[in-house]
């Protein structure tokens, strides 16, 4: 049965191949015997590979090819396309789709006299990594997070609570400064645990721990960008990222105010939060963005940035330029609501800058335009005309990976669930590591990232801890087949 589609038809695959600049062939089809990426690839990459941790010149950019916006927007071919030595990553995901007075003071003054406050234990751990490495100057970074830098304070309440602030169980909304200091106010007494929280923060710190070792290559540097307030909170949150593993490059907002998320959980596990965003309301493209967004192998975009209209061109600039500069984009989808109120900005960027989308089924659906009833996996196909590589997520139904107008189906890890918040985070850290790896197999790529969403699952809390990491990267080495990264990095090319 032929799928109908909202909206403008989509061109035909074959007009989509000459708008890439690519052309089909019918043994590239997607299938669980071709879904890996050529020999002859990977002798550049791995040849590519070698020289860029090696300090040789790379030169150039990635390679662009023409490509296609949003249906309802129209399209745009891209030019200007250019191939270099550096072009691992890019080559890789190509070839794989064609083959005070609030309150907030009192707070401030425990988290800065660290006291009063139960902290997130699993940001402890450091297991052997070494942490005094993470203040040396970087050259280039394997991947930089754009996104909302806020605290996050989480605490077991009751339902009596949430009514008698007039709060609806399960929700999430924004709330204004006398909101939070009526809030502050009420959990005062309270136990509660303060962690750097943040979908993307979940993400880069997965990512920095499953790279804290020279195991399949070489030790990863993860960062972030954001905007934090100069005070006590924003310091609280540098350091709690700097000793998960990830530099946080951003300066404090003089006399700025760093944003909140108060989660309040009830004993049936339900979650009611509410944000403040202080000074993360604005990311400003200061040069010190300007500068790192040219110096990064992946950037990685948080779409709840595009709820901000002043850094929705922060956004553009920045992906822009680390387009030019021959990076990948990758966009995390990040809410429902988020895309149906700013479905044209974000295909801005998914149409025109973006190589990787991380979307969650419901999320996939929005960005499609399509109903509740159309299957994940018609979404994930959907989306992969239009950017190289595509992740749908579908909770316990498994995941998709779409490439070329295709996708492969990807079954959940066994697990018993204990908190499924920060599942969909784990798994695109998976992906990110695995493409950062070499893995060209979208089955590998694709396990992998189930397994670390699994683990996270099966525990409190949204971080992947340290324990976990070493073990999932010791055994993604080991079991990653030979199909997936069939050369060394040390092979060499005429």
């Amino acid at each position: 049965m032929s799928l109908q589609l909202q909206g403008p038809s989509l061109p035909p695959p074959t007009l989509l191949a000459e708008k890439l600049n690519f052309t089909m062939s019918p043994s590239l089809h997607l299938s669980s015997s071709h879904t890996s990426l050529s020999p002859t690839l990977h002798h550049v990459i791995a040849h590519s590979f070698h020289n860029h941790h090696h300090g040789c010149a790379g030169g150039g950019g990635f390679v662009r090819l023409a490509g296609i916006r949003s249906p309802s927007i129209g399209s745009s071919p891209r030019r200007g396309l250019k191939i270099s030595r550096r072009n691992y990553y890019r080559n890789a995901l190509w070839r794989i789709s064609c083959s005070g007075s609030d309150g907030g003071g009192a707070l401030s003054d425990k988290i800065g006299n660290e006291s009063g406050i139960d902290e997130d234990e699993e940001e402890e751990e450091e297991l052997g990594v070494e942490m005094g490495e993470f203040g040396k100057q970087v050259e280039r970074w394997d991947v930089l997070g754009l996104g909302q830098a806020m605290v996050d304070f989480s605490g077991v309440v009751t339902d009596d609570f949430l009514e008698s602030l007039g709060l609806e169980k399960g929700t999430r909304r924004v709330v204004n400064h006398e909101e939070r200091g009526k809030l502050l106010r009420a959990m005062d007494g309270c136990s509660y645990k303060a962690a750097a929280g943040g979908s993307l923060s979940n993400s880069l710190v997965a990512l920095a721990r499953l790279g804290s070792r020279p195991v399949g290559g070489p030790i990863l540097n993860v960062a972030m960008a954001g905007s934090i307030g100069s005070d006590p909170l924003g310091g609280f949150y540098r350091s709690k990222l700097h000793r998960a593993g990830v530099h946080f490059l951003s300066s404090p907002v003089n006399e700025g105010t760093t944003g909140t998320v108060i989660v309040l959980t009830t004993p049936d596990a339900q979650r009611t939060m509410l944000a403040y965003q202080g000074t993360s309301s604005s990311v400003s493209y200061d040069p010190c963005l300007c500068s790192t967004v040219t110096k990064t192998n992946i950037l990685v975009v948080e779409g709840y940035l595009f709820e901000l209209p002043d850094t929705i061109r922060t956004i553009t600039k920045a992906c822009k330029d680390a387009y030019g500069s021959g990076a990948l984009v990758a966009v995390a989808a990040s809410d429902v609501s988020c895309i149906e109120r700013h479905f044209d900005d974000y295909w801005e960027i998914i149409g025109n800058h973006a190589d990787i989308l991380f979307a969650n089924s419901d999320e996939a659906r929005a960005l499609c335009h399509f109903s509740p009833k159309e299957s994940s996996i018609s979404a994930a196909r959907y989306l992969s005309h239009f950017l190289p590589l595509v992740s749908v997520t579908d909770g316990p139904g498994g995941s998709y990976i779409g490439v070329k107008g295709e996708a492969v189906y990807i079954p959940p890890s066994p697990c018993t669930p204990v908190d499924t918040c920060g599942a969909g985070d784990a798994y695109a850290s998976g992906i990110l590591y695995s493409v950062l790896r070499g893995v060209s197999d979208l089955k590998d790529m694709g396990t992998f990232a189930s397994r670390v969403a699994a683990v996270v699952v099966q525990q409190q809390g949204t971080r992947l801890r340290v324990q976990d990491a070493v073990e999932l990267a010791d055994s993604f080495e080991s079991h990653t087949s030979r199909r997936s990264r069939p050369f060394d990095q040390n092979t060499s090319v005429a």
